[in-house]
């Protein structure tokens, strides 16, 4: 992974010197691609591990030399505004395209983009998406630096499929790309997770309520994000397989039920006493009106002061709108099925959310001595 900036969790991979897709973060040690199946055998290959910046050229150079397969998640993840644009742009976009030229210079044959469901919307809460499949997929005209980035990447990213490599390893001459669309993530380690029940712990254990309607979203489990790409990494090294997976993009998603994201908090750490917050009943228009106001009033003091709303419309629309997708074409073309189950997937952030509680317990006795 070629990273600028710390950024919330997308499935941390690196490629080792062989060649090999590592993935770390979710599971325990290191696990080449070629080992990793649903015994969780671990293994310890060596990994080398490289930080630079996603728009240093020289580094990326450097970076994919011997290299047969690139998956790119690096990115500034931040659908809230506080990030400048031109970060956003320059890191999302920019990077992306850079990495891709980089392939095609370096000879790296295969490309997979861990992209997001922001690059389809949703435009409007009051048109929910219901189990939507690639060919129904929406297009987002939300024009936030986040969803927008993304959006623009992608495209770049399956534009290149095809592309002629100067000797491709393995490659049969042109650059093979895919893009993988993951619903909300979530699991150990999230950024977002870790925000919201921080928050809680400073209120009495009190979760955010994260919408004002009862939307559903579509949670998937980080491992399963991250087993998604193994699976994609193998089938586009496939002759056979690969030319279903070039060009296309494909839905990531995992059989945790369909939920709102205050229900979803709700469900991870009610075992360690969190309580659900009381509903809202201020209209959503009402909202709409005020996130109207909140970002006019952003604009006009943009020349004096970086003002971040607390929330904006795009914010309110993609946590207020029914958006759910089905994961049967990855199924069907590279063999995706979840490799943790919703009780599994459960489990395991409940114990690292354990872990945040545990530790906030312990800063709040050292500051009381």
């Amino acid at each position: 992974m070629l990273t600028r900036r710390p950024v919330p969790p997308h499935p941390r991979a690196w490629l080792d010197a062989h060649g090999r897709l590592c993935l770390s973060g979710q599971t325990s040690g290191s696990l080449p691609a070629d080992q990793l199946g649903p015994t969780g055998s671990r293994s310890h290959a060596k990994v080398t591990v490289l930080l630079g910046d996603v728009l240093d050229q020289e580094f990326l150079l450097r970076a994919c030399q011997g290299v047969t397969l690139v998956i790119h998640s690096a990115c500034v993840v931040d659908p809230f505004g506080y990030t400048p644009a031109e970060v956003i742009m320059d890191v999302n976009v920019k990077g992306t395209q850079l990495l891709l030229e980089t392939c095609v210079q370096t000879g790296v044959p295969f490309f997979i983009y861990t992209s997001t469901l922001e690059v389809m919307g949703p435009n409007s809460y009051r048109q929910p998406a219901y189990n939507v499949q690639e060919d129904q997929a929406p297009e987002s005209t939300c024009r936030s630096p986040y969803p927008l980035s993304k959006r623009l990447a992608e495209k770049a990213v399956l534009a290149a499929d095809g592309w002629a490599l100067p000797g491709g390893d393995g490659g049969g001459g042109a650059l093979r790309t895919c893009s993988l669309r993951p619903t909300f993530i979530f699991g150990e380690g999230s950024t977002f997770l870790s925000r919201s029940f921080q928050r809680a712990l400073r209120r009495g254990l009190l979760l955010d309520r994260m919408n004002w309607v009862e939307a559903q979203a579509n949670p998937v489990y980080v491992g399963n994000v991250a087993w998604a790409h193994v699976l994609a990494a193998r089938a586009l090294r496939d002759p056979e397989r690969a030319p279903r997976l070039g060009g296309q993009f494909f839905f990531v998603a995992d059989d945790t039920p369909h939920m709102s994201y205050t229900n979803l908090n709700f469900e991870l750490g009610q075992a360690l006493g969190f309580r659900k917050p009381p509903r809202r009943f201020i209209p959503l228009p009402v909202l709409y009106c005020l996130a109207l106001l909140l970002e006019l009033v952003s604009f006009l003091l943009r020349p004096l002061v970086r003002f971040v709303p607390a929330f904006d419309r795009h914010l309110l629309t993609l946590t207020n709108t029914t958006f759910t997708f089905s994961y049967k074409k990855a199924q069907k073309d590279f063999g995706y099925r979840p490799l943790f189950s919703w009780e599994d997937a459960k489990s395991r952030t409940t114990q690292w959310i354990r872990s945040l509680v545990e530790e906030h317990r312990q800063s709040e006795r050292m500051g009381s001595q």
